[in-house]
């Protein structure tokens, strides 16, 4: 799960294997499989960054 923060400055957990799209408009809205929404102030550079750096962590843990 990668941390985000919503437009509100709270901050959420999403997990980065549900987002079925991520526009930039000029904020960022990311739409969940089950049609949820949340409006964010990363980047989709950003989440992308999150999600790829995530995935390194996971993986590199089952290598061990």
């Amino acid at each position: 799960m990668i941390q985000l923060t919503r437009i509100n400055g709270t901050e959420l957990l999403v997990n980065e294997q549900f987002i079925e799209i991520a526009e930039q408009t000029p904020d960022t809205v990311i739409t969940m499989q089950n049609g949820h929404r949340y409006l964010v102030r990363e980047s989709i550079e950003e989440i992308i960054g999150k999600a790829r750096n995530y995935s390194r962590e996971c993986f590199s843990d089952s290598v061990k």
